[in-house]
């Protein structure tokens, strides 16, 4: 016998058979995860760029995240995550990929106005919904409170919080009616919690108070871990949207949080945000299906500016910026820019990323990622950057963005230049007290016609007008208001949000 040739053959056959036990272990963890992904997104309330600890929050603010750190060493860490300046608009864009001004809520949502998110727009819960996933909102719509408007009529099979036109603070006004003597609220005829299943008509569930507003997110959470715990036994898909009351004024922690931090109420509801992601991660983990679960961890906008909070806390009740300049409802960069976070394991490669994403795209990314339709009957300003997060293409598909308020377009951002065509109030933000760089664009008013503009990467506090010196900037700043323009002959908005002229 040929024991040479044996063996050279017996050799041979081992290391192929060895590389089809490779290959099959390969595939199987392929194919473990969902070909689908379930999507978790965690939408907090007014945090600040930072506030968080990954982005130079933690000790340094006296509130540790380390949840939420864990959360961004786990994934792909957004640092120019722009959104709209305030809770409404935002949350038009996202639900639609669109300008809040394309739905009419350029402006925060105020019960009892008759602005409300159109019948007929589209929303991200409609889309993932149309390709087989189950749908859950709990926490604040804000939105509008019109029925063709609430979560139950726009894509969500089930939905519990507050009214979908109010926000956290709408328990203060029984106390408020009481003290201006101006109007005298029963308990029982005040805001409540309140819930449905799609088609349902709301329901009442229990009056929301100061108590059950310190422990709103515990219910939230819970019921979020209940939905999520139905569908992995379902087998189903599923998107939960769980828009969450930290850090909204005024910050009434749970007694658990009560004294947690170092900085008041504000701290310690910052904390308590933490720990509510925490306890999703938990779940996600507990319930084996983190690797096929999509988190997104966002912010709606800045945080509050200072203020003392009528429901006690011997500290301002606000969060910080960083190193932007403005708050919660103006328009320069604090405003805009906050906190975003996408993992997504053996998917998305942990990192950090300077790319513009603004919190429209999220709409059509995920249109790709679930193989859902984006609607082509309509402008969509949301850009699919599912490139980015798959790591093909680090510098991302976005270069610019407007910012609008009410009817009014006040600024537009491109690559890291910023420019504004209305002052805004000195003191608040950057551009009302800009420091003019001399020539035609030194004053930069709206009456002489020319914007002024500030290099966000230089001048992150927005202090110098260098109109003059970059006027070539102008070009492409004002081609994106052009393209923008474009779209309206075919597609014309509704009347915008306006609260002052009539």
């Amino acid at each position: 016998m040929n024991w040479l040739g044996l063996w050279r053959r017996t050799r041979n056959a081992l290391a192929i058979t060895s590389c089809f036990v490779g290959y099959s272990l390969f595939a199987g963890t392929a194919s473990a995860q969902q070909s689908t992904p379930n999507i978790l997104f965690i939408l907090a309330d007014n945090v600040g760029y930072g506030d968080i600890g990954v982005y130079g929050g933690s000790d340094l603010r006296g509130s540790p995240t380390p949840r939420i750190d864990q959360l961004a060493a786990e994934g792909l860490r957004l640092t120019q995550f722009l959104v709209e300046p305030s809770c409404t608009p935002s949350r038009a864009a996202l639900m639609t990929g669109r300008y809040s001004i394309r739905s009419g809520l350029s402006l925060v949502a105020v019960a009892g106005t008759p602005f409300s998110l159109p019948e007929e727009e589209i929303t991200m819960a409609e889309m993932l919904h149309d390709v087989g996933y189950a749908t859950a909102m709990f926490g604040k719509w804000h939105l509008g409170g019109q029925t063709y408007s609430q979560p139950q009529n726009q894509g969500f099979d089930e939905f519990y919080g507050i009214p979908p036109g109010d926000t956290w603070d709408a328990f203060g006004m029984i106390r408020q009616g009481h003290q201006t003597k101006s109007v005298d609220i029963p308990l029982d005829r005040g805001p409540h919690l309140v819930e449905a299943k799609r088609g349902e008509q709301l329901k009442l569930v229990k009056p929301y108070t100061e108590e059950v507003r310190r422990g709103i997110d515990w219910e939230l959470a819970d019921r979020g871990v209940e939905f999520m715990t139905r569908q992995k036994a379902a087998g189903k898909p599923f998107f939960l949207y769980l828009p969450i009351s930290r850090t909204h004024f005024p910050n009434l922690p749970s007694k658990r949080f009560e004294g947690a931090s170092r900085i008041g109420q504000f701290g310690d509801s910052l904390m308590e945000g933490d720990a509510i992601v925490g306890t999703m991660l938990d779940a996600l983990k507990d319930l084996g299906i983190e690797e096929d679960t999509i988190v997104v961890f966002a912010s709606d906008n800045g945080p509050d500016g200072p203020g003392a909070s009528p429901f006690g806390g011997d500290m301002p009740d606000m969060g910080t910026t960083g190193p932007y300049r403005g708050a919660l409802g103006d328009v320069s960069e604090g405003a805009i820019r906050t906190a975003a976070l996408i993992r997504w394991p053996q998917r998305i490669r942990p990192r950090s990323s300077y790319a513009m994403f603004s919190i429209m795209d999220f709409f059509p990314t995920f249109a790709h990622l679930a193989g859902g339709k984006v609607p082509d009957d309509r402008p969509i300003d949301g850009i699919d950057q599912s490139d980015l997060l798959l790591g093909e293409d680090d510098s991302g598909a976005r270069e610019h963005l407007l910012t609008f308020v009410g009817s009014e377009l006040v600024a537009v951002r491109w690559k890291q230049f910023r420019a504004y065509f209305a002052d805004v109030a000195p003191g608040r933000s950057g551009p009302g007290g800009a420091t003019p760089m001399g020539g035609v664009g030194s004053s930069a008013a709206p009456m002489n016609g020319y914007p002024k503009v500030f290099n966000i990467e230089s001048d992150p506090q927005e202090e110098h007008n260098i109109g003059e010196m970059y006027n070539w900037v102008l070009g492409p700043l004002l081609k994106a208001v052009e393209e923008y323009k474009e779209t309206l002959v075919r597609s014309p908005n509704p009347p915008a949000a306006n609260m002052t002229k009539f």
